[in-house]
């Protein structure tokens, strides 16, 4: 069985074509590298407007069925950043966790990680990740967090994932 992975990059500039997204091939890039179960990426590309950000959130969760779904852009502060907003709107359950140790590990970086407000849920079975817009941020962020995100999606009764081990250690309670 194939894994949908849904990328959605959300971006005003980007979307106009003003400049070219890098930051849903980075995500891609990693995926690539730590997955070595069958995957097939969903990308969207939409503008920072929140019906817009929740209409792609659904359609890759509601339609198209990806048990994980990673958004990049419009988590910081700025008037337009509303995908943290997007995301707690079509999600049933919220996972702090993901935010928390995500701006944790951004700590180690800049001191502006503490502006960042991504954050994570659970829309049916669909893993939504709220991910900076930069893509250095990116493998940074998904490399703290992703340990956890194969265990999250078999609770969820999603496919089974599995990793290259030497690229991510991904953690599952012994039985």
């Amino acid at each position: 069985m194939t894994t949908k992975i849904g990328i959605l990059t959300v971006s005003d500039r980007a979307s106009r074509g003003q400049y070219d997204d890098l930051s849903g091939p980075a995500i891609e890039d990693t995926l690539k590298a730590y997955l070595t179960s069958d995957w097939q990426p969903v990308y969207r590309l939409v503008e920072d407007e929140q019906p817009l950000i929740e209409q792609a959130l659904c359609e890759l969760a509601d339609n198209e069925q990806c048990s994980l779904i990673i958004t990049t852009g419009g988590t910081g502060p700025a008037k337009r950043d509303v995908t943290p907003e997007a995301t707690e709107a079509v999600c049933d359950k919220m996972m702090p966790g993901f935010g928390e140790l995500m701006r944790q590990e951004s700590l180690k970086y800049v001191p502006t990680a503490i502006l960042s407000r991504q954050t994570a849920g659970l829309r049916n079975k669909s893993l939504i990740i709220n991910l900076p817009g930069k893509p250095k941020a990116i493998r940074q962020c998904l490399d703290a967090v992703f340990p956890a995100v194969p265990y999250c999606i078999d609770l969820l009764e999603g496919p089974f994932i599995t990793c290259d081990e030497s690229v991510i250690k991904v953690f599952r309670p012994k039985s």
